[in-house]
């Protein structure tokens, strides 16, 4: 089953590697592959088969991938589509899980799986994968959280106006949104990406968490953002945001 709605991969300063594009033209997805003008010759030499180059207007603004998130949402809606995928690109593999386990795939299914299952729903304009690392295999693990944050394989409707905003932790914002609007997000558990972790894969950006002080100015701007459920946290040596998601109790509501 091939998915319904555009994939879009984000990419910058890895054409060596075009990670996320690479893995889906080995499951014979076609997609594109978003890029800056300086950089549309380079990534054209490593082009996978499936991957169709979109460049952007624009290069090298210092705002993080924000610019190109609203470039990308615009195509979708300019094309007609009532949703479409927008990934990172830095996905090394794709799983589902199984009997409590976590099992390779190539199958681009998974995909279209997610779409069908949101579009049951008349109140979901934000859905996506969860990270391989964030669902440990157990017996009571459930196939979606519901009104939480979705990261890097996201799936957003066409039909809302809210644009990506700011220039640190834009996912978590755009989730916060959806949810203070009284709508539902819906993070898959049943079907996973590998993500590489971050700072670990040269380009992306990796000038934004340079900039910042042990990532406080990252968290400092979500909790500006949303004083009402965010605060400040630090482990592991550096600074984390900290989200209420409990406050957020909206059902899902099926379509007639």
């Amino acid at each position: 089953m091939k998915p319904k709605y555009p994939i879009y991969v984000i990419s910058k300063g890895r054409f060596e590697n075009p990670l996320t594009s690479k893995k889906l033209s080995r499951m014979k997805q076609p997609h594109y592959l978003v890029v800056e003008p300086q950089e549309y010759n380079n990534y054209k030499k490593t082009l996978g088969e499936y991957a169709t180059l979109l460049v952007t207007p624009f290069s090298n603004l210092g705002l993080g991938s924000i610019p190109v998130r609203n470039f990308v949402w615009g195509h979708s809606k300019e094309n007609g589509d009532n949703r479409h995928w927008i990934l990172d690109d830095n996905l090394a593999n794709f799983y589902f899980l199984k009997n409590g386990k976590r099992v390779l795939t190539y199958d681009r299914s998974i995909f279209y799986y997610c779409e069908s299952f949101v579009d049951k729903y008349s109140n979901v304009p934000m859905a996506g994968m969860n990270y391989m690392t964030f669902a440990i295999p157990h017996k009571n693990i459930k196939p979606f959280r519901l009104n939480t944050r979705v990261y890097s394989i996201i799936l957003l409707s066409n039909k809302h106006k809210i644009d990506w905003r700011g220039k640190y932790n834009e996912d978590t914002d755009l989730s916060l949104r959806f949810l203070k609007k009284g709508y539902c997000t819906i993070l898959f558990n049943a079907f996973l990406a590998d993500k590489v972790a971050t700072l670990t894969m040269k380009g992306g950006n990796e000038k934004i968490y340079d900039e910042t002080n042990n990532r406080f100015e990252f968290a400092e701007s979500l909790r500006r953002q949303h004083p009402d459920c965010v605060k400040i946290v630090k482990k592991w040596g550096r600074y984390h945001h900290s989200v209420d998601y409990k406050r957020f109790t909206t059902k899902l509501i099926k379509k007639k």
